[in-house]
C-alpha cells in the first residue's frame, strides 16, 4: 500500500512539474496555445503532451485539487486550466491592486543578500515577486535555493507611497519590485 502511495505522490508531482513548465514558462516546449489571461484548453492540453507525459482529464482535476500551493486553477466550465502566478511568459491575470497587510516576507537564500541590500528584490525572470503573509511559508520558499533567509517587508509604507500590489487566487501576494529601503529582517 505504501508504494502505491509513493508511486500515486511521484506521478502527481511529476505531472505538477509538467503543467507548471508548460503553464508558466514553455508552452511552446509542446505546441501548446495559451489566452491572453493564461488559460488553455484542457483537452489540448491532454493532446499535445501525450509524446511527452500521459494525461487525462481526471489526473490534471487530481492535481489541481491536491496541490497543497494550489498553484493551478481550472475555469468554472471546466474546460480550461491556468497557473495562478510565477509565469515569466507574457500573461495578464486580470488581478486588481489590493491593499496588502502590514508586513509580508520573502525568503531566499543568504547568498542573494548583498545584491538584495542594493536592488531590493526583483522578478528575476517573473513578472512580479512573490511575498508571504507569514515566516513560514517564506521559510518553506526560501528553502528551495539554499540557506534561508527571511525578509520583513514594509508593505504598508510601500502601499502609502503608491507601490501597487495584487492578491493571486491562491493567497500569494505580488508585487513588482521591493526596493532596499522596505526591507528588513524580522524581529
Amino acid at each position: 500500500m505504501a508504494e502505491y502511495k509513493d508511486k500515486t505522490e511521484k506521478q502527481l508531482t511529476s505531472v505538477s512539474k509538467f503543467l507548471s513548465l508548460v503553464l508558466r514558462h514553455k508552452p511552446d516546449a509542446i505546441g501548446l496555445t495559451l489566452n491572453a489571461e493564461g488559460w488553455a484548453s484542457i483537452s489540448e492540453l491532454i493532446d499535445k503532451a501525450q509524446s511527452q507525459i500521459p494525461l487525462t482529464r481526471e489526473l490534471i482535476k487530481q492535481v489541481v485539487s491536491t496541490s497543497d500551493k494550489q498553484r493551478f486553477k481550472i475555469s468554472d466550465d471546466g474546460l480550461m486550466i491556468r497557473t495562478n502566478q510565477g509565469h515569466s511568459i507574457k500573461v495578464d491575470l486580470k488581478l486588481s491592486p489590493k491593499q496588502p497587510p502590514t508586513v509580508l516576507y520573502h525568503g531566499t537564500a543568504t547568498r542573494f543578500i548583498n545584491s538584495i541590500k542594493q536592488e531590493g528584490l526583483k522578478p528575476g525572470q517573473r513578472h512580479h515577486v512573490h511575498l508571504s503573509t507569514d515566516i513560514a511559508t517564506a521559510t518553506a520558499v526560501g528553502k528551495r535555493y539554499g540557506k534561508v533567509i527571511i525578509l520583513e517587508i514594509d508593505a504598508e509604507t510601500m502601499y502609502q507611497q503608491g507601490c501597487k500590489f495584487f492578491l493571486s487566487d491562491n493567497n500569494v501576494w505580488l508585487t513588482e519590485h521591493v526596493p532596499p529601503q522596505y526591507l528588513r529582517k524580522p524581529s
